[in-house]
């Protein structure tokens, strides 16, 4: 977890220094002060762009140089940078213990999960944002699931390019290419699925509280032979213009257990509340099999939840770990354990409250 964050010309914040406490750390402010960029700085210490998904120009700070730096002690003194400099706005910098590293090696110290408004629909989203929500929930599990599946990415753009050519591909090449793709995406498979069953055992043991119960499946390729899939769907994927079998074509199931309806023909509160019930387990699944907890970060959770079920939020998370938490009001957080770390953001500046 975290015991220093360091912000330089990102988004609004020019200058920032915060010293988070172990557990719960609650960011409060009005709309736009600054507080969900924070929790955006966070999310860039782990592989990806972050919660927001944004191009790292848009998180420079406007006025600024145009570079923007996101920097971090970990507990035991390890750290963590990324960040870009302003001669290179889209080539992002890792540096792992002053060292310089590609990002799919954040995940080896930090498992990071976010939580924002943003992500309320995601269950009547195409399939892609649920696999790409399923692959965070992998990658804090298993740090090298990020390796595959970007090799595996990289070799099935390769191929779409080969197929796509008016000059025929070299035939060897496209094995090459398919080999390799179907051993990166058999691990990417097999990774998820672990995920979707361990979870699943999770939410199966655990008490449900006020929260929704959901059921969990990894659905849209069964697995199999890829390699000899892919070598006999040349033609009809040159002419569809992508790959038409994969584990790039599975989506994740979710059902609300008590009601047997698939997530989607569901309330908007109510997949709200199951899309909550799945990061309150991965919580659990991650401080239950991981040596180092996870960090977690709610953007705007506290304020959508009743008295009842905000107190249950913060019992079901008291010690799994560090949990950053955004809202426009103090008293959200009331309840909160003594230790809890309490901010206030306003126009780019952090101070305690």
């Amino acid at each position: 977890m975290l015991v220093r964050l360091a912000l330089s010309d990102f988004r609004n914040h020019a200058d920032a220094v915060i010293e988070p406490g172990p557990g719960f750390v609650a960011l409060t402010g009005e709309n736009g002060a600054g507080k969900t960029n924070v929790l955006e700085a966070v999310s860039l210490l782990a592989p990806g762009r972050g919660l927001r998904r944004a191009t790292f120009p848009a998180m420079a700070r406007q006025g600024g140089p145009g570079g923007f730096g996101v920097a971090a002690t970990l507990i035991g003194d390890a750290t963590l940078g990324t960040g870009v400099q302003p001669g290179a706005p889209e080539r992002r910098l890792v540096r792992v213990n002053g060292a310089a590293a590609p990002a799919t090696a954040l995940a080896e110290w930090l498992a990071v999960l976010w939580l924002t408004p943003a992500m309320d629909r995601l269950f009547a989203e195409p399939a892609s944002e649920r696999r790409r929500f399923l692959d965070r929930l992998t990658l804090a599990l298993e740090p090298g699931h990020a390796s595959h599946a970007t090799r595996y990415e990289t070799a099935m753009r390769e191929r779409n390019r080969l197929l796509a050519d008016e000059v025929p591909a070299d035939p060897q090449w496209l094995t090459a290419l398919e080999t390799r793709m179907a051993e990166h995406g058999a691990a990417v498979d097999t990774a998820r699925r672990r995920t979707v069953a361990a979870l699943s055992a999770i939410v199966e043991s655990a008490d449900p509280g006020p929260f929704a119960r959901p059921t969990l499946a990894l659905d849209g390729w069964a697995g199999g032979d890829l390699s000899r899939e892919l070598a006999q769907g040349r033609g009809r994927d040159a002419a569809a213009g992508r790959t038409l079998v994969g584990p790039h074509r599975a989506d994740l199931i979710v059902t609300h257990r008590d009601k047997d309806q698939p997530a989607a023909l569901c309330s908007t509160g109510e997949q709200k509340a199951l899309l909550l019930s799945i990061v309150l387990a991965h919580a659990d699944l991650v401080a239950a099999t991981m040596p180092h907890p996870p960090v977690l970060l709610l953007d705007e959770v506290a304020a959508h939840l009743d008295p009842l079920r905000r107190a249950a939020l913060f019992q079901r998370l008291s010690g799994k770990g560090q949990v950053w938490m955004t809202g426009t009001e103090e008293a959200l957080f009331a309840e909160l354990p003594a230790d809890a770390t309490r901010l206030h953001v306003e126009h780019g500046h952090v101070t305690a409250s």
